[in-house]
C-alpha cells in the first residue's frame, strides 16, 4: 500500500525517513547515556546560533556561556520581529518551513524550521500516535480543527485531510443543528480515532449526552480520542470517557516546538525528551525540583534555521518525582484555556476562532503585539490590543470580513488599543473572556 502520508512530506521537501531513522537511534540512547546526549545537543544549538544567527547573538548578547543557567530565557514578545531578522546564516523563508503561532497566548508570531527539524516533528507525532497502533497512513481520523475559508489555504487543509486519511469536522458553528450532523458522519463512516481541539470535542460529547447516546454504539470502529491545543481537565475527561466509550489521550504541542508531551498507554504524561529540552523554572529563571510547579519553558534540540533556546512557553507545569533524564513525566500543567463564544440561534464557537480571524491581520511586521477578545453581549465583541500603531480602518473591516465569513452571523466589533493588558495574579493573559 502506497504511504501517501509520507509521500506528501517526502514530495514537499521534508525528509520524513531520515527523520525516523534519527528519532529510532534517539531512543536507543541507554538511560545511562542519555543526559550525555542531551547536553551536547544544548551546546551544539546555542553554540549554533551564537555563531550563524545574528538576531540570537544580540538577543543573547554574549558569544559564548560556560554555565546553561546564564543563558537568557526568550519570551514570545522577543519573536514579533520580521521573520526574516531572525533566521540563521543560509536559511530564507522559500527553503523552510514557515508558518504562524495560533496567538491563543496573546503573542501571536510567525516562525520558521529547517526541513529536517520539521520531519522530526512529524517522526515523533507518528511515534507516539503509534503508541495506540494508529497510523497517519490508513487509520481515518474524525478530525475537529479549524480551517481556513481563503481559497487556497481551504484547498490545501482539505488535500492534508485526503492524503492524512482523515475527515475534519470545522468547528466554527458548534450549534445542536452542526451536532446533528456530526453524528450522522459517524454514523456512516469507520472512523478509528478523533483527534482535535478540547473545547470542541467536550462540546460534541456534551451534545451525545444530552440525547443519551453512546458513540461506540454509532460508530463501533472508534478506538479513541486524543485532545490537543487546549487544556483537557478531569471532568471533561471522564465525560467524554463515559459518551465516547473509549480512551482520551492527551497531547500538549506547540507549532513553533514540536510535540511536547503524550500520553502513554500507561496515563502517563510524557514529556519528549528527544528532540527537546525541557525545564521548569521558578519567576527568577532558576531551575525548580521534580514536584514543584514552576513555568515551562524549552530548547528546540535541533531548529538550526531559527533558535528557540530557553523559550517561555506560557504555560506552567510539574515533572513528576518519578521522572528521568529519558523520560521527565510531566504531572500538573496549567495551560491556557478557551472558553465557549455564545451567538444568536443557539450558535456557539470555541474562542480558538477568534485567534484565527485576528490572525487575518497580523502581519510580518509585529505591530500587534498582544490581544484579547471580550464577549459584551450575544452580538458585541471588543477586541483589545497593544501595538505600535493602531489598527487601520482596513484592518479592520478585513476582521470584521473574517467574522461574517467564519460565522455567518452579524457581529458587531469594537477595537481598543492600550499600552498594557490586564492580567491575572499569575502574569498570564485569559485570551477570551465572556461579559455574558
Amino acid at each position: 500500500m502506497i504511504k501517501l502520508f509520507d509521500l506528501s512530506l517526502k514530495l514537499s521537501g521534508f525528509p520524513i525517513s531520515e527523520a525516523k531513522n534519527r528519532l529510532k537511534e534517539i531512543q536507543q540512547i541507554k538511560e545511562q547515556d542519555f543526559e550525555v546526549y542531551v547536553t551536547s545537543l544544548k551546546s551544539n544549538i546555542v553554540n549554533y546560533h551564537l555563531r550563524e544567527n545574528d538576531y540570537y547573538k544580540k538577543l543573547a548578547g554574549n558569544s559564548s556561556f560556560s554555565n546553561w543557567e546564564d543563558i537568557p530565557v526568550m519570551r514570545k514578545s522577543d519573536l514579533q520581529t520580521p521573520l526574516a531578522n531572525r533566521l540563521s546564516n543560509g536559511f530564507t523563508e522559500k527553503n523552510c518551513y514557515v508558518n504562524k503561532t495560533s496567538g491563543s497566548s496573546g503573542h501571536p508570531f510567525i516562525f520558521a524550521k529547517d526541513k529536517f527539524c520539521h520531519a522530526l516533528t512529524w517522526a515523533e507525532i507518528v511515534n507516539r500516535f503509534g503508541w495506540f497502533g494508529l497510523d497517519f497512513n490508513s487509520s481515518l481520523q474524525a478530525r475537529f480543527y479549524g480551517i481556513p475559508l481563503d481559497t487556497i489555504g481551504y484547498q490545501k487543509e482539505r488535500l492534508k485531510d485526503r492524503l492524512s486519511s482523515r475527515y475534519r469536522f470545522p468547528i466554527f458553528d458548534l450549534s445542536n443543528k452542526k451536532m446533528e450532523k456530526f453524528l450522522e458522519h459517524f454514523r456512516s463512516k469507520k472512523f478509528q480515532y478523533i483527534n482535535g481541539y478540547t473545547s470542541s470535542i467536550v462540546l460534541f460529547a456534551k451534545y451525545l449526552k444530552s440525547k443519551s447516546i453512546v458513540l461506540t454504539d454509532v460508530c463501533p470502529s472508534l478506538n479513541y480520542c486524543i485532545v490537543t491545543s487546549e487544556m483537557l481537565y478531569e471532568s471533561d475527561k471522564k465525560l467524554m470517557e463515559e459518551v465516547f466509550n473509549i480512551p482520551v489521550i492527551n497531547e500538549y504541542g506547540a507549532s513553533e516546538l514540536d510535540l511536547i508531551a503524550f500520553t502513554n498507554s500507561a496515563g502517563e504524561f510524557v514529556v519528549n525528551s528527544e528532540t527537546l529540552f525541557v525545564e521548569i523554572l521558578d519567576d527568577t529563571n532558576n531551575a525548580v525540583p521534580n514536584g514543584v510547579m514552576g513555568k515551562i519553558v524549552i530548547t528546540s534540540l535541533y531548529n538550526k534555521a531559527h533558535p528557540l533556546i530557553r523559550y517561555e512557553i506560557g504555560d506552567s507545569g510539574m515533572l513528576s518525582k518519578q521522572s528521568t533524564f529519558k523520560k521527565p513525566i510531566l504531572e500538573k500543567l496549567i495551560g491556557r484555556t478557551n472558553d465557549v463564544a455564545i451567538l444568536e440561534n443557539d450558535k456557539k464557537v470555541p474562542g480558538l476562532t477568534f485567534y484565527y480571524i485576528t490572525k487575518s491581520v497580523i502581519e510580518d511586521d509585529g505591530n500587534v503585539k498582544e490581544f484579547v477578545v471580550e464577549q459584551i453581549s450575544l452580538t458585541l465583541f471588543k477586541i483589545i490590543y497593544v501595538a505600535e500603531k493602531p489598527l487601520t480602518e482596513l484592518e479592520e473591516l478585513t476582521i470584521k470580513k473574517a467574522l461574517d465569513t467564519y460565522l455567518k452571523v452579524p457581529l458587531n466589533l469594537e477595537f481598543s488599543r492600550v499600552e498594557v493588558l490586564d492580567r491575572a495574579n499569575r502574569g498570564k493573559l485569559k485570551q477570551f473572556v465572556s461579559r455574558l
